[in-house]
């Protein structure tokens, strides 16, 4: 997405992904194409409950704070991997998923931002979720491979290119 058409530039001048059009509204944020998504198709419910709403959370902020860090010797990697161990324990006990059998608005944010950093993080520091951190692993695999995933995920090489600003300053 280093090269954005102009047609999204002008439904969307942030040039923000993902972007769907709902009922002649473009809408560019995750979380409230889920929402919106949510209200107008109730069944089956995506909605995540209030107790379950932040696991995972702040996955994603550590991931970016280690990509980023040039010293490896600065506590970054272990942060990610106590938010990682953290969030492997809660799906051993309510798993599969986020909020126990059934997927939710939470899994689909969640997941799109561990398949870039698995992406990022293998390409950029040789890293991996380390096999201890086994439910976590298999609730990568379950996500990655969902048929909605699937057709809608950026290719590695844009992933890896998008970060690289990132990483490289």
């Amino acid at each position: 997405m280093a090269n954005k058409p102009d047609w999204l530039l002008e439904i969307n001048p942030e040039g923000k992904v993902p972007i769907v059009k709902l009922e002649d509204k473009w809408i560019a944020d995750s979380d409230v194409i889920t929402q919106t998504l949510e209200e107008k198709y109730p069944e089956p419910p995506l909605a995540t409950p209030p107790d379950k709403a932040s696991v995972g959370s702040k996955i994603f902020s550590t991931f970016i704070v280690f990509l980023k860090s040039k010293d490896p010797s600065d506590g970054t990697e272990q942060a990610l991997l106590d938010e990682l161990t953290s969030f492997d324990s809660h799906l051993k006990d309510n798993g599969p998923f986020i909020n126990g059998g059934a997927i939710s608005a939470a899994d689909l944010s969640l997941g799109p931002k561990l398949y870039h950093m698995e992406i990022a993080l293998g390409h950029y520091k040789n890293w991996s979720v380390p096999d201890s951190l086994s439910h976590v692993k298999q609730y990568m695999k379950s996500i990655f491979s969902m048929d909605s995933f699937v057709k809608t995920l950026a290719l590695q090489e844009d992933v890896i290119a998008g970060w690289r600003p990132k990483v490289m300053g």
